[in-house]
């Protein structure tokens, strides 16, 4: 077999250099950078980034538009009497348990605020966490409870943001029937609506027909002692409804009026004896007595009057041998 032959450069041509080989840059490269990535992936890159920003950015404007983002708001911005409020008095042991609750958690759940100028804002929900944030602010000047997570709502109109105030208190906590029935007939006094019909039906739209039949039930109450009870959120359904019927009454409203502003009601339970004592106490009507539809002299000294009930006899002849005679009259008949 032949041998192969071993191929041997030129003596002329030099050797291959190892060294050194790339002392200079190729052309177009720029030693110590990476080649630049071409025009139109940039462009692209920067495309999706803008986009991808706008997205965020138009997602947050709808958000905060419609009332879903949450914002941090110093509780001095936030004006609490903006609506009439429809609760009355607040428990105190209830107040404690919220705000050992926030000191421990933090708020929770946020309250719902309309904007009423640049940095100033309406409340229409969330009261008592107002509330409060402000005392443990006051108690404890922690800068933390100085502010308050709040949704920015844009409520139509003054109706929506009472409704938006009576459904969060239905479902948070239960309102007294006065309560309920005092803020139909304040948000008519205000006109913000026409009638105690239109009121009821949209602020208790969400309610049974038997609910709000009974909170029409307390309008009387509220109009009529209004503003001489002390405690009516302690008034009960029963005395309720026997009260409304009462009150039609001209002279026992003002009777009981006079004995409520009396006793100056110091404890519920004062005022509930005042309330149910002049319940207790009914009207009576005076005796009616027979009309007599003739009159008639039977003889000298006897006359005979005709009524409803039957015949009388009256008169100086009516003797005891008259009555006998009519005896054996009738005997023998």
């Amino acid at each position: 077999m032949a041998k192969r032959k071993r191929l041997t450069l030129p003596p002329e041509a030099p050797a291959p250099e190892t060294k050194g080989m790339f002392t200079e840059a190729p052309t177009g490269i720029v030693p110590g950078r990476r080649a630049k990535s071409a025009p139109i992936a940039d462009m692209a890159g920067a495309a999706a980034a803008s986009a991808a920003l706008e997205e965020v950015s138009a997602e947050l404007s709808a958000a905060r538009a419609e009332g879903r983002f949450v914002q941090k708001l110093r509780t001095t911005q936030i004006d609490a009497g903006h609506l009439m409020r429809d609760r009355v008095i607040i428990d105190s042991g209830d107040m404690d348990t919220l705000m050992a609750s926030i000191r421990s958690r933090g708020q929770q759940t946020p309250v719902e605020v309309l904007a009423t100028g640049p940095d100033t804002y309406g409340l229409i929900s969330g009261w008592r966490r107002l509330a409060a944030l402000a005392r443990l602010y006051e108690e404890t000047n922690d800068p933390q409870f100085a502010y308050v997570h709040a949704l920015v709502r844009q409520p139509a109109s003054a109706q929506d943001a009472y409704v938006a105030m009576v459904e969060e208190n239905e479902i948070r906590v239960g309102l007294s029937y006065y309560e309920r029935a005092q803020i139909v007939a304040r948000t008519v006094q205000a006109g913000v609506y026409d009638s105690d019909k239109t009121a009821l039906q949209t602020l208790f739209s969400s309610a049974s027909r038997a609910k709000r039949s009974k909170i029409k039930s307390f309008l009387p109450i509220v109009s009529a002692l209004g503003d001489v009870l002390h405690h009516p959120t302690a008034i009960g359904e029963r005395m309720g409804l026997d009260l409304s019927q009462r009150l039609e009454d001209a002279a026992f409203a003002k009777s009981l009026r006079a004995k409520l502003a009396k006793s100056d009601g110091k404890t519920p339970e004062e005022e509930q004896n005042v309330l149910s004592g002049a319940l207790a106490v009914r009207a009576t009507k005076p005796a009616i007595k027979p009309k007599l539809d003739s009159k008639e002299e039977l003889a000298p000294g006897v006359v005979m009057m005709r009524g409803p009930s039957g015949l009388t006899l009256k008169g100086p002849g009516v003797t005891d041998a008259l009555a006998d005679r009519l005896r054996a009259l009738f005997k023998d008949e």
